[in-house]
């Protein structure tokens, strides 16, 4: 890594890259990229000095980014192979490489804490992450989130042994990895256009137990159907919300507020409150504890961490909140896959009892809408109210039959429709919410700003 003075790298503008692009950055490497489209993170990178082209044509690329010597690149496999710059790079000898592999590289000389899983693993590696930097121990953290306590996906320092990261699932990406301490959150089958079947699915995430070192640990939820395959010499531990090697007790909820005891091996913990008190953060918070346990962290630095932590942008992030009994309520949350959706609209639920619930979903992949419709179905039918958007294609080409109809028609809930996103606000003006809940993976984030103020704007 050392011999290259610059880095470029295809698909900039996505969250586990610019993690990347900032820490070569902070080394002192010159550090461009393309990505499709403009956004609020490209911005950002943009701000701090990274040059991004939104046009693939090879010619954009910087001067200093076309000798192949000098320069390494780095891609998403979300970018196709046809892409002209990469064709380009390939073409004239450069070293071309995933991200996944660069992340490996960057972090093996660390003591890397790696949290993968169907879905938690952005939450729970942003708290470990938070936990680290009140602790004073500090670390280089590559999420896939912002962080709202900082900003940024990424945390840095020169003097921590520990790396964070949140270790992607997608086309084995974590198999470049060499953990510490590994987490596994769950592994509801996802990503089915890479591995075909669950079984190939568990199979990824069991070859991921085996690149644990030894001398580390790894923590699995219980109940999983994942048969850990860990090396000699790695310690094996458990967690959940209320069972396990870790977990909380003594529960308590009420005025907004969750607090809970924190069970581990050794001790128990007393008054954990969670900054972002949502049911579904009990556990998570259980897992990122017991992986900063493991690092030695101290327990009130344990406690005050979890009291501060704001939580990563569009992961149950509240976009308006006013206060009392009726006031409007927005939420807007990542979730894409039917377990996450399910969790969310539950923890609104358990929020906000009573209330009439309207969630506005949009889809993210085709591939990911035909395998799981009936159970996208059965969670959106939690909703009082449902408004769908178009599938989100990111990476994929349409499917014929495939659409956001297959989720519609089979929604229990007796109020639902589909927008486009062009007659979203407009058609949105006509109603009037509760409390709103926006969930997605895809560009549904744009639209937030122009959702939010219509809804200030509404009658109670």
């Amino acid at each position: 890594m050392k011999t290259y003075q610059s880095l470029y790298f295809v698909g900039a503008g996505g969250i586990g890259m610019a993690a990347l692009e900032r820490y070569f950055l902070a080394r002192g490497a010159r550090v461009a990229g393309y990505d499709r489209t403009p956004s609020d993170l490209t911005a950002a990178l943009q701000a701090e000095g990274v040059e991004i082209a939104f046009d693939e044509d090879p010619a954009l690329i910087p001067d200093y980014c076309r000798q192949p010597g000098h320069t390494l690149v780095v891609y998403t496999p979300a970018v196709p192979d046809s892409h002209a710059g990469l064709q380009w790079f390939r073409a004239n000898g450069f070293e071309v490489v995933k991200r996944a592999r660069v992340l490996g590289l960057v972090t093996e000389g660390s003591r890397a804490l790696c949290f993968s899983g169907t879905h938690g693993k952005t939450t729970t590696s942003s708290m470990a992450a938070h936990i680290l930097q009140v602790s004073g121990t500090g670390s280089n953290a590559f999420l896939g989130g912002v962080l709202r306590n900082y900003g940024s996906n990424f945390l840095l320092s020169d003097t921590s042994p520990y790396s964070v990261i949140e270790a992607d699932e997608f086309d084995r990406s974590f198999h470049h990895l060499r953990p510490w301490v590994a987490v596994v959150t769950s592994t509801d089958p996802d990503h089915l256009d890479i591995y075909g079947t669950e079984e190939a699915y568990l199979e990824s995430f069991a070859h991921f137990t085996e690149l644990v070192q030894p001398g580390g640990a790894l923590i699995v939820h219980t109940g999983l159907k994942l048969r850990p395959r860990p090396q000699a010499g790695v310690r094996t531990y458990s967690y959940g919300r209320t069972e396990g090697d870790f977990h909380a007790t003594r529960i308590t909820k009420g005025d907004g507020a969750i607090t809970f005891d924190l069970v581990t091996p050794w001790e128990t913990i007393a008054g954990v409150s969670l900054g972002v008190p949502v049911d579904i953060n009990i556990e998570n918070a259980v897992a990122a504890m017991a992986a900063c346990r493991l690092a030695d962290v101290p327990a009130d630095a344990m406690r005050q961490a979890m009291a501060t932590f704001q939580g990563a942008k569009r992961r149950f992030e509240f976009w308006l909140k006013e206060p009392g009994p009726t006031g409007k309520v927005m939420i807007d949350d990542y979730a894409h896959h039917p377990d996450e959706l399910r969790a969310s609209i539950a923890s609104v639920r358990d929020l906000y009892p009573g209330r009439r619930l309207t969630v506005i979903f949009q889809p993210h992949l085709y591939t990911r809408t035909r395998d799981f419709a009936d159970q996208f179905a059965d969670a959106l039918s939690m909703a009082d109210e449902l408004i769908l958007l178009p599938i989100y294609p990111a990476r994929e080409a349409p499917i014929a039959g495939v659409s956001s109809e297959m989720i519609l028609e089979k929604v229990k809930c007796s109020e639902k429709r589909i927008y486009s996103k062009e007659n979203l606000i407009r058609s949105l003006e006509m109603l009037n919410f509760d409390v709103l809940l926006t969930v997605g993976a895809g560009d549904i984030a744009n639209l937030l700003p122009e959702v939010c103020n219509l809804v200030k704007k509404q009658r109670h």
